[in-house]
């Protein structure tokens, strides 16, 4: 008789895990099917260009308001995800953070122009978190929403209610 409760036992497990409740989420998906970041500068050849050059200093305003202005994607409104990235604290409790962005990599933010709007998430914790340092990989978890906010680093195209955060380690390379 124990080995249907076994059975049970089982199947249980095994769809508990095929139920992840943060399923992981590229990058590439917070971007809007379409847009394209580089469209209105298609024609313009920036290695003839100086530093100086005023042409150069106006595609550099055109490019921060384009990427400033990226969309989301509303079909990720709600979405419960994981993401790895990069973290940018920006509140603190003592040693621990309770506010940072999450960019896709080292750097981004830091040096200018910062990335698409659609490619900086303004995560939030209820709770203050240890391990959120200035440009630690991370594992984020939590719930994605479309929401716009400026920040001292750059304007962010998402917000998540964070859940957890792990450090970061990457998957074991199929052989």
């Amino acid at each position: 008789m124990k080995l249907p409760v076994f059975l049970v036992a089982i199947f249980a497990a095994t769809h508990l895990a095929a139920a992840e409740p943060w399923p992981e989420i590229k990058w590439e998906a917070l971007v809007p099917k379409g847009w394209d970041p580089a469209a209105q500068f298609k024609g313009l050849d920036l290695s003839k260009l100086n530093d100086s050059d005023p042409r150069a200093m106006e595609a550099l305003e055109r490019l921060k308001k384009e990427w400033d202005d990226a969309p989301a994607d509303p079909a990720l409104d709600g979405k419960k995800v994981r993401i790895a990235g990069f973290a940018l604290p920006l509140e603190r409790v003592g040693d621990k953070v309770t506010e940072f962005l999450i960019v896709p990599y080292f750097g981004a933010c830091i040096h200018t122009p910062p990335p698409p709007a659609n490619q900086i998430i303004h995560a939030k914790s209820a709770r203050p978190l240890a391990g959120v340092k200035m440009m630690v990989p991370l594992w984020v978890y939590g719930t994605l929403s479309v929401q716009r906010g400026e920040t001292q680093w750059g304007v962010a195209g998402y917000r998540l209610a964070v859940d957890k955060v792990a450090p970061y380690e990457e998957a074991p390379k199929k052989k």
